[in-house]
């Protein structure tokens, strides 16, 4: 299974819509205000899940109601209750947000909300979530950029959740795609996410570190904190190969 996930951080339309386009998802999750571009779409997510104090409360409402007139849709199926003509010509508002996804019409989203004094951030909350509904690959888009860089770098220590579980997942921007990794992976040329591929170590040292296809190279060298030697390197080759014996990399593609 495949899950998108749309976090509250600043997004580009073009870019986001050009990337779900080109891709297929099985669970789809709304992070707070990451809800305003689907209700922008007119799209409707599987879960929203948040302490929802970044979202407008005109969006949030929105939502909630999808959720309330399908329970009355499913009242009415059964035949325990019959709506009046007010309740109809309210059905029929909501700017239609719920008809605007072909087969969609019976969908609505699971609302998870939690109080604002929490541990975990709506991210941290998106992503298990997926890992709970059995997700093995996860894309999140918006929590790469932004005015806080606390959160963003608090989402990149986020990847280490779905390593963990071994789940792949990319947080990714129009310029960066990034990953977290316990393991060797080989990334292929025509695949690769822009020119360069820059590996930062995110425990002390990384071990029997092996590049090949780069146009630095290494071969089993050990690479520490508070370096830059990993950074701006670029594939040479038809695919580059990454491996290592012990650490944890983080792995940023990106283009300028």
């Amino acid at each position: 299974m495949q899950a998108l996930i749309i976090s509250g951080g600043h997004l580009e339309d073009a870019f986001a819509t050009s990337f779900i386009q080109q891709n297929t998802y099985d669970l789809t999750i709304a992070a707070d205000s990451g809800m305003k571009f689907f209700y922008q779409k007119g799209w409707i997510p599987d879960y929203i899940v948040g302490d929802f104090d970044s979202v407008t409360s005109e969006i949030l409402q929105k939502f909630l109601d999808i959720t309330k007139r399908k329970e009355i849709k499913q009242k009415e199926s059964s035949g325990l209750k019959k709506p009046n003509s007010t309740q109809q010509k309210e059905s029929s508002g909501l700017e239609n947000i719920e008809e605007k996804i072909s087969g969609t019409e019976s969908k609505q989203p699971i609302i998870l909300q939690f109080q604002p004094e929490k541990d975990e951030t709506d991210t941290e909350i998106a992503i298990r979530t997926a890992i709970k509904q059995g997700c093995k690959t996860i894309h999140i888009l918006g929590a790469t950029t932004g005015n806080r860089i606390d959160h963003l770098l608090g989402n990149i220590h986020l990847l280490g959740i779905a390593m963990e579980h071994g789940v792949e997942c990319l947080m990714l921007d129009a310029y960066n795609r990034i990953r977290m990794i316990n393991k060797g992976i080989v990334i292929k040329k025509e695949e690769q996410y822009g020119k360069y591929v820059s590996l930062l170590p995110f425990t002390s040292k990384v071990t029997g570190l092996t590049l090949t296809g780069f146009k630095y190279p290494l071969d089993c060298y050990t690479m520490e904190c508070y370096h830059s030697l990993g950074v701006s390197n670029e594939i040479t080759e038809s695919q580059a190969m990454i491996s290592f014996q012990d650490g944890v990399l983080l792995v940023i593609e990106s283009r300028d």
